[in-house]
């Protein structure tokens, strides 16, 4: 029994953050997630498992839907679902399952017909409209007990199962509790019932948490309660003590949401206790970048236009707080600030998951981000089913990652070791969308450009992880490093030797390749790290090397020097 028990993935805690163990090691989670429905069918999975080896994914996201595994009421079948897992084990790959349960992107479109037919036992929640109209949602009102106690049964009965069929494999190593919840729309439910909750007292442990736990909220969440800490009102209904305003609406929703899917995520965890999470629609204020989206496929800065009471960063501090089954809330990433986002959910040291982001290059550059400087635990590009391994800009970068992921974990376990940055095609005017990255490691400064040959410099992306004392590893392509000693004694800081490493297939270490020390490093200027095919610019003499193993060990020294001896 014990050794079933330690065979279970879980999360384990290390300085800052937590590590997810998979077969008793730590596990860096280099996954993908399907198109929406893709996984109801096996047969369809059976003509994409080799194309998500081939891309370097590890761990494949994936629904499990509330209507197919439960289409009548209190009869399971779960037939299709242990067909997949077999796939993906047979494939040696991981899977997260995504349960659509009550709620899909704010509405309750993978409800069983039973669910949704029956408005009496399951009411909806209702949207105010101009003068007074509500309208019925497609979404099912998360004030009433009776689809709750029914996801919750249906969450435990899956989990159950996968604990039967698979605990002795750990092909399944996480589950996704619904997915994007939050009331699209309206910035609250209006029907009557939640009318009287929104008009009953605030429960007092909401109160007492924002109050005893204030210095430690997110600064998003505080900045949405200036009016609260002004009133200073232990009790009375949410808007005596939070105000009149969208916001106010926002919090009531997310802690009822927040008591709803931890209802249904301790039934299940009660059964297997793998890592849960709920994923979060983000709300979009601003892009990271000139791209012109509309803003209708962020979702829009008011709650209602994303999903109101969903767990983004205004209200995250309440989902941690009200839904304790849950062991992070995991930011989906499309258009906002990639770092900015990172950072946010890194709250309080809770660890960082992306379960959804952009698939292409532009997305695929910024994960780097996420594992060199967040410690994150895995991202997952959404949609991967239809791109192909030889024109997915996910290959590379997971292939190389692949190579170097227990160095990228042994970093995230030496806090401040490591920093992980991109950098973007420049923009059509030629100007550069993507700052340096400067950093301190020890008595070293380090400045990472984009790496420039002659002609126009491409984009890149990596990771930079201090090694101990004047060594550092080098990981990516596209840039450069230039290093300082801070001391102010210093005259002089050198590079000593810069080595291109290869990882050994069998044994994960690092061994040499070539040694760098002539052009590649600008006559000792810097260390460049250079694209598979750099642009000279028409220079007649190649002064570098294009990329090979994206892989290199460098150490840099110091000179002091007093007066006399210069």
């Amino acid at each position: 029994m014990a050794s079933n028990t330690k065979a279970i993935p879980h999360l384990q805690s290390i300085e800052i953050s937590q590590q997810l163990i998979v077969n008793g090691k730590p596990f860096l989670m280099l996954g993908a997630e399907l198109q929406n429905s893709s996984m109801t069918s096996s047969a369809y999975m059976d003509t994409v498992w080799q194309k998500l080896v081939d891309t370097h994914i590890n761990t494949v996201l994936g629904c499990v839907t509330w209507e197919d595994i439960e289409p009548v009421e209190g009869k399971f079948d779960f037939s299709e679902l242990d067909k997949v897992i077999e796939g993906a084990r047979s494939h040696g790959l991981h899977l997260v399952l995504l349960w659509f349960g009550s709620f899909k992107n704010g509405l309750s479109s993978y409800a069983p017909s039973w669910v949704k037919q029956d408005i009496k036992r399951f009411p909806r929640a209702h949207l105010r409209k101009a003068g007074g109209v509500l309208k019925t949602a497609d979404v099912v009102s998360i004030f009433h007990t009776g689809v709750r106690d029914a996801d919750a049964r249906a969450f435990s009965a899956l989990m159950s199962h996968v604990k039967e069929v698979d605990q002795a494999h750990g092909t399944v190593i996480m589950t996704q509790v619904e997915n994007e919840t939050g009331l699209l729309g309206d910035s609250r439910d209006g029907s009557a019932t939640a009318n009287k909750k929104f008009s009953g007292q605030v429960p007092k442990e909401l109160v007492e948490h924002l109050s005893s736990n204030w210095d430690s909220l997110s600064p998003d969440l505080k900045s949405n309660l200036q009016v609260f800490k002004s009133l200073d009102h232990k009790a009375g209904s949410w808007e005596t003590v939070f105000g009149k305003s969208k916001q106010t609406d926002e919090l009531f929703m997310a802690y009822h949401y927040a008591v709803y899917v931890n209802h249904v995520a301790a039934a299940g965890k009660k059964e297997y206790g793998i890592p849960l999470y709920t994923n979060v629609w983000q709300n979009y204020v601003g892009s990271d970048d000139d791209n012109a989206f509309p803003v209708i496929a962020g979702g829009g800065g008011e709650p209602g236009d994303y999903p109101s009471g969903g767990g983004v960063s205004n209200v995250l501090d309440i989902w941690r707080t009200f839904a304790p089954s849950l062991d992070f809330i995991a930011p989906d990433i499309y258009l906002n600030d990639y770092s900015v986002s990172c950072k946010k959910y890194r709250h309080l040291n809770q660890p960082l998951f992306i379960p959804e982001q952009r698939r292409d290059e532009y997305g695929a550059r910024r994960i780097w981000k996420a594992f060199g400087s967040f410690q994150a635990i895995g991202t997952s590009p959404f949609g991967i089913d239809t791109l192909e391994p030889e024109t997915n800009p996910f290959t590379r970068h997971y292939r190389l990652l692949s190579q170097v992921k227990e160095i990228v974990l042994e970093a995230h376990r030496n806090p401040g070791s490591s920093i992980g940055f991109f950098f973007d095609e420049l923009l059509e005017d030629g100007r550069d969308p993507s700052l340096p990255t400067v950093a301190r490691f020890g008595d070293f400064e380090v400045t990472i450009n984009r790496c420039f040959v002659f002609g126009k410099p491409g984009p890149g992306a990596g990771m930079l992880i201090h090694q101990g004392g004047a060594k550092f590893l080098l990981i990516g392509w596209g840039f450069q490093a230039e290093f300082k000693n801070t001391s102010p004694k210093s005259t002089f800081t050198g590079i000593l030797n810069f080595t291109e490493k290869v990882v050994d297939k069998d044994t994960g270490k690092l061994i040499t390749g070539k040694k760098l020390n002539g052009d590649e490093t600008r006559s000792g200027r810097f260390l460049m790290m250079p694209n598979e095919d750099p642009d000279y610019g028409g220079f007649p003499i190649c002064v570098t090397i294009p990329a090979r193993t994206m892989i290199a060990e460098c150490e840099v020294y110091s000179l002091e020097e007093d007066s006399s001896d210069i």
